[in-house]
């Protein structure tokens, strides 16, 4: 692409506010500034909005992929002062306010950075290439087809040792990913497995790993919780590894720290993730976990007119003296926020106001009638069927769309009622005719 090629954005007296990602901090932020004095040009690498917390039961078999999409030309009908552009930003330049992607360069005014988090492999490149990720709608149906796909092999896999290899699942990562994915593949062991596959022993040979390197679940979360999460898994016969390190997979071995091995085709890494700056932004900038460093409005450091929201961010207050924790609440809120300031008080010239994050609490769920909510102010823990159905009715109401809503509660519904959803498929993308 030659670099003088412009995207064909209408040129505007407006100040173009160009928003890079569509997550939750990057669609807040550009559904606040409706009807602003501003251009809002949203960029993104698919031209939907994915909601990462249920992926996993997108890889599970719990949900379709398309219940937890939505397409952000829908989300925006009607929108004249937004323009949307389907691309890979490659790299900015601060000093002429200029982004470079396939399509063309596109200047701006105003540079919002929300382009999340991926998953962090440590820098062992073994791990990176072998195990499996889940950090975006395709990862989780690869999952799916994955999963689905070893148990068709196990059936015609005479030798025991082999078949192991091809039933058991390592799970790397004791966060709440981890900890969801575990609890969800163990219910369908349990009510589902041995109904699909009546020919295998099931309870006996399909075993579930969830490998933790820390002493505890549900890091960040109440000691309460964590031991519940604990308790919960190991009721569904989750086998736990705590203070257990994976330093290697080389696609049939899982090699521990201490030396220890386990024996499987399949490793899920939820072990971490980092941000996903773009190129060109200064060195200096580039903090802790692979995060933007900003001050409290979001302007990255080094740069003019340039800011980060969400996971990308980076961000110190007297409460988080470490940042953030890299969850949906806090982008939402820094979207919002600086909104607020571009909207109000950047066009009267004013002062802008600090961000400040406001913890509404942390949850995690185990399976079915097993979950564990955290509530900071006042503080207050509590676990079991209650939080359960907290849980559900908070993610019901973030899905967006109508549609959405409808298909997610019955989708819940019918497999609260008979374990048996029918989205055990194995669909490969195949090249058209």
């Amino acid at each position: 692409m030659d670099p003088t090629t412009k995207i064909n954005i209408p040129e505007s007296a407006l100040e173009r506010v160009v928003i890079v990602g569509g997550g939750f901090g990057g669609l807040q932020l550009a559904r606040k500034l409706n009807k602003a004095n501003f251009q809002v040009v949203l960029i993104d690498k698919n031209n939907y909005h994915q909601f990462q917390p249920l992926f996993y039961q997108v890889a599970m078999s719990g949900l379709e992929p398309s219940s937890i999409v939505f397409p952000f030309r829908k989300l925006f009908q009607g929108r004249k002062d937004l323009y949307i552009r389907m691309a890979e930003v490659t790299h900015v330049d601060t000093t002429a306010k200029q982004l470079q992607t396939p399509l063309g360069h596109c200047n701006y005014d105003h540079l919002i950075v929300a382009t999340g988090a991926d998953t962090n492999y440590y820098g062992n490149e073994e791990l990176e290439r072998r195990t499996l990720p889940m950090k975006s709608v395709s990862e989780a149906l690869y999952l799916r087809n994955s999963i689905l796909d070893d148990y068709e092999d196990a059936l015609t896999t005479p030798a025991y040792d082999d078949r192991q290899e091809l039933v058991d699942i390592v799970i790397v990562g004791g966060g709440a990913t981890g900890v969801e994915l575990a609890g969800s593949l163990a219910e369908m062991k349990t009510h589902v497995l041995p109904k699909d596959y009546p020919e295998l022993a099931v309870q006996e040979e399909f075993d579930i790993y969830l490998v933790q390197s820390g002493d505890a679940l549900l890091k960040g979360m109440s000691a309460n919780s964590s031991e519940k999460a604990l308790r919960y898994l190991e009721d569904l016969g989750v086998t736990v590894l705590l203070n257990s390190r994976v330093t290697g997979f080389d696609g049939r071995i899982v090699t521990f720290d201490d030396d220890r091995t386990i024996a499987t085709q399949k490793v899920i890494w939820a072990a971490g993730i980092k941000g996903q700056p773009i190129p060109g932004l200064p060195e200096e900038a580039i903090t802790y976990g692979n995060r933007l460093a900003v001050d409290r409005h979001n302007r990255v450091k080094g740069t003019d007119c340039v800011y980060a929201i969400g996971d990308v961010a980076y961000m110190e207050e007297p409460d988080f003296p470490q940042g953030h924790p890299q969850v949906a609440q806090v982008a939402i809120q820094m979207g919002e926020h600086l909104a607020k300031n571009l909207r109000y008080r950047h066009e009267r010239g004013e002062e802008w106001e600090p961000f400040h994050y406001s913890d509404k609490g942390s949850m995690a769920t185990i399976g079915r009638g097993r979950a564990v909510v955290d509530i900071p102010k006042p503080e207050f823990h509590f676990a079991g069927v209650l939080a359960w159905l907290v849980w559900l009715i908070v993610h019901l109401f973030a899905i967006l769309g109508t549609r959405n809503k409808i298909f997610v509660f019955l989708n819940w519904l019918y497999n609260y009622i008979n374990y048996n959803q029918s989205l055990r498929l194995i669909i490969r993308p195949a090249k058209a005719r």
